[in-house]
């Protein structure tokens, strides 16, 4: 046990305020019962900065704590380019996407999909997001989440699965997104509090007791990880298996910028049921688009609290400061040093009551993302699957019941699934990897099917049911592509693909479900459009520093 009874009391305070706070704002008033909206929409009553703190409470999970400083750890600053170009992908997400779907009042991503294709290119959707979210999303949180209670804490793996998944359905399943949107607001804290605090201690370790002398030391000791832009060659990274590879394949140089991450971000921010849900619960557009200005630039702060970190961890073993740390990065299993220790190794470092902090931080950050995923898994089944399929017109309060159900049964079959994810070095890569199966498709279909009213819906179950095919294969054919490229790749083909289908099949014509698009629907306030200035231009002066 490596937390002092102080921590210990930190910690619990920390639960007992998460659970407390969302079984109370879930209360309904007397003679209310909770209807579908309220469950799955928050009763779309959230503020903006309610909007903005959750969006990022459900983003900032253990795969960026955990993830994301072991990818600092192996790969440097440049992974920091998933956060800074995640910024700009919700303003893109803000103007030309989010008042399509508000003005449509859908609920769900596949609903968008049925209101302007058909229920086929619905349900196919449906199917690959639910499997996406329990088998990558949900499973891969509480794989890292566990990894740092076993670190921290010595619990065992399994224990800590069923302990996390535990916790986030005490209030999750009972109350919907309203308590998770409302008790994110304060996860936000502890998490952005928490994480300086880690950041904070490990650079004054490494700067012998000044942290910006530590952050001088880490450019001098490590140079080649402060580089935004790789290439081919350039550094050779762990494998997870006592091997290495070539960063390139992870990050490949020039083609981040102007390849396939946009399509990472904006398949994540911008068709992803767990993220655009808190948006569409918003009070209204202008709402939601402040929201996600506010969340643009905490997306901004986040390298300095997962990324650094890693970087540090770097230091502190390559240096041997302290044998100890050293130890702790090894596997226990096979005694290889593993990125993804990086940072429950560094809780460990954390003076008395700081350390209980942070680590309420990390499972704030994993109890937040877990209950945005379920929730936003049970609106899907409940909406797209049980409300189409199962049975038509249920009451309200099946709806909600059948929601509640479905987030049981995905953090189960998650929590089973998890420990299979223990062989990986990056679970962070693995992430973005095998989401990027689906990706190139989800973001081909949305494209055409906002910009293009002559996208017939022939054409998007065809790119719907490509998208993992082409993957797949390429990925065996083409072993040296980067899978940012090689979602690039796929991309491309079936945009020419369902572009040549629809004009084929439409013969010219516009298909009759096709959305018009006029310059009214994309007016932004003054407010919005300052903050968005803003975050451009800090997003431009980073690259340029970093370059």
């Amino acid at each position: 046990m490596l937390l002092e009874p102080l921590d210990l009391i930190v910690f619990i305070g920390y639960c007992c305020l998460i659970v407390g706070m969302g079984l109370f704002v879930s209360r309904e008033k007397k003679g209310h019962v909770k209807n579908s909206k309220d469950y799955f929409l928050a009763s779309k009553a959230l503020p903006w900065w309610a909007v903005g703190a959750s969006l990022i409470a459900s983003n900032i999970s253990a795969e960026q704590f955990i993830g994301m400083s072991g990818s600092g750890f192996a790969l440097g600053l440049a992974i920091s380019t998933y956060e800074w170009m995640a910024a700009i992908t919700l303003l893109v997400v803000a103007i030309f996407f989010l008042p399509v779907y508000i003005k449509k009042g859908i609920y769900t991503m596949p609903g968008f999909l049925l209101d302007r294709y058909d229920t086929r290119v619905r349900t196919t959707m449906a199917i690959f997001w639910l499997a996406l979210y329990v088998f990558v999303n949900l499973t891969s949180v509480l794989y890292l989440g566990a990894l740092s209670l076993n670190t921290i804490m010595d619990v065992p793996m399994t224990y800590g699965i069923i302990g996390l998944a535990l916790f986030a359905m005490i209030y999750s399943i009972y109350g919907g997104l309203k308590a998770v949107a409302w008790t994110d607001v304060v996860q936000v804290f502890f998490l952005a509090a928490g994480g300086l605090a880690t950041t904070y201690i490990a650079l004054t370790m490494v700067g012998d007791g000044s942290a910006w002398e530590g952050l001088g030391m880490l450019r001098r000791e490590v140079p080649g990880h402060f580089s935004m832009i790789l290439s081919k060659g350039e550094m050779m990274i762990p494998d997870g298996k006592g091997g290495i590879k070539d960063a390139y394949l992870d990050l490949p140089g020039i083609s981040v910028l102007v390849g396939g991450m946009w399509i990472v971000n904006l398949n994540y921010w911008g068709f992803n049921q767990y993220i655009t849900q808190r948006a569409l619960a918003a009070k209204s557009l202008d709402e939601a688009q402040k929201g996600m200005v506010f969340a643009g630039f905490l997306k901004l702060l986040m390298p300095l609290i997962v990324v650094i970190p890693g970087i540090a961890a770097l230091v502190i073993v390559n240096n041997g400061l302290d044998v100890g740390f050293v130890e702790s990065m090894k596997d226990p299993v096979t005694g290889i040093i593993k990125s993804d220790r990086a940072y429950p190794t560094l809780l460990q470092l954390l003076p008395v009551g700081l350390k209980g902090l942070a680590f309420a931080a990390l499972t704030a950050a994993i109890v937040s993302s877990l209950a945005s995923m379920a929730n936003s898994t049970s609106t899907i089944f409940t909406m797209d699957i049980y409300n189409k399929y199962i049975e038509k017109n249920p009451s309200e309060s099946k709806q909600v019941l059948v929601g509640r159900l479905t987030a049981a049964i995905a953090f189960i079959v998650a929590a089973i699934v998890a420990p299979a994810l223990g062989q990986l070095d990056q679970a962070f890569q693995f992430i973005q990897e095998y989401t990027g199966f689906i990706s190139p498709g989800v973001f081909a279909i949305f494209l055409l099917g906002v910009f293009w009213k002559k996208t017939t819906s022939n054409a998007a179950l065809v790119g719907a049911a490509l998208s993992i095919p082409l993957s797949v294969v390429l990925k065996l054919m083409w072993t040296d592509l980067p899978f940012l490229d090689r979602m690039g790749v796929v991309f491309l083909t079936l945009l020419v693909l369902m572009v040549t289908i629809s004009l084929i099949e439409g013969k010219g014509k516009d298909h009759p479900k096709g959305i018009e698009i006029s310059r009214d629907l994309f007016q932004s306030s003054a407010g919005f459009k300052i903050g968005a200035m803003f975050i451009i231009l800090i997003t431009s002066a980073l690259y340029i520093v970093f370059w």
